[in-house]
């Protein structure tokens, strides 16, 4: 079992940056596959981005390629979302996600494990 919570959501202008965290309970932290997704309201929760429990895969939505980065910091079970040059499409609520498997995938329904979210809101 992974408990997940989120931090680091807030309200920022467009062009601004937030890092979200997420710290996970478990010993197995460092084996699993980790995600970012986002659901804004009246939308379906979408992918944004995973990374492998080995760090060495990276996937990353279109719609964030080149402002948003995911990490990971197995010492601390904490994962990271560093998101730059945010824009009012952003807003949403960000969820974080296990999977216990390692394969790293971006489908929802793949993951084991999900976090409670953080509020992200950009202003214009």
């Amino acid at each position: 079992q992974v408990q997940l919570v989120e931090s680091g959501g807030g309200l920022v202008q467009a062009g601004g940056s937030l890092r979200l965290s997420c710290a996970a309970s478990g010993r197995t932290f460092s084996r699993y596959t980790m995600g970012w997704f986002r659901q804004a309201p009246g939308k379906e929760r979408d992918f944004v981005a995973a990374i492998s429990w080995s760090k060495s895969t990276l996937y990353y939505a279109d719609s964030v390629k080149g402002r948003f980065t995911i990490s990971r910091d197995n010492a601390k079970n904490t994962v990271y979302l560093q998101m730059n040059s945010l824009k009012p499409e952003d807003t949403a609520v960000y969820y974080c996600a296990a999977d216990a498997s390692l394969r790293v995938t971006t489908l929802l329904g793949r993951y084991d494990y999900w976090g409670q979210g953080t509020q992200v809101t950009v202003s214009s």
